[in-house]
């Protein structure tokens, strides 16, 4: 078994104006399918790996052969992020937030404003290359963290309810230098409804929590 890319879930361009074609293009096509091969590659001779879901995958480092480690944290995790991160995008645009997921987010951060506030600060605040993501614990609280690379919140035995890219290749054709415009942008093309069936399913971190 190796692991393949996924289709995206909508058109190229069905994000557009917020995220236009080629962007979605190069970051799909490009360095989504080079984390999938590099992560293929790295498991070429440890077959039994690879038939892995990548998210238990990478929930599991410390179980992960040390000489292939790095590299599976590495593509793994960009594989298992990007993944996610195709589902927690969409057409529809400028929703909100209903339901379970919405009652926690009140509940924790006091209302959704202020939770946007607080998510798009840590997303500003990630030093070159990373991702700013909700997450849930194993008592299904909720708080936002970031992630250095393609780190994963599976790592340390938290579940991704929510993450925004905030690699240079995720918005630099269309916002350059501009991170602050393309997290802005993000709020409208939120995929709520997918983030609300993360909230409430079933708990899939698997790494330990520090």
């Amino acid at each position: 078994m190796v692991y393949k890319l996924p289709d995206l879930p909508y058109d190229y361009s069905a994000l557009e104006p917020y995220i236009e074609e080629q962007t979605m293009r190069l970051h799909h096509d490009m360095h989504h399918q080079t984390y999938v091969n590099n992560l293929n590659a790295a498991l070429k001779d440890h077959p039994g790996l690879s038939e892995l879901p990548v998210e238990e995958l990478v929930g599991q480092l410390d179980k992960i052969p040390e000489n292939i480690r790095k590299a599976v944290r590495n593509s793994g995790g960009g594989h298992a992020n990007h993944s996610l991160f195709w589902k927690l995008l969409s057409p529809h645009f400028d929703t909100n937030p209903e339901g379970n997921l919405r009652e926690a987010i009140d509940s924790e951060f006091g209302s959704f404003e202020k939770f946007k506030q607080q998510f798009t600060e840590a997303a500003m605040k990630v030093f070159s290359s990373g991702w700013a993501w909700l997450v849930k614990d194993n008592a299904g609280q909720l708080k936002i963290m970031t992630t250095a690379d393609q780190d994963s919140p599976l790592s340390v035995g938290l579940t991704p309810v929510l993450g925004i890219d905030v690699w240079e290749h995720a918005y630099y054709l269309k916002y350059q230098n501009l991170r602050p415009k393309y997290v802005e942008a993000f709020w409208h093309i939120v995929n709520w409804e997918e983030a609300g069936k993360r909230f409430d399913s079933e708990l899939v971190g698997v790494g330990s929590e520090t």
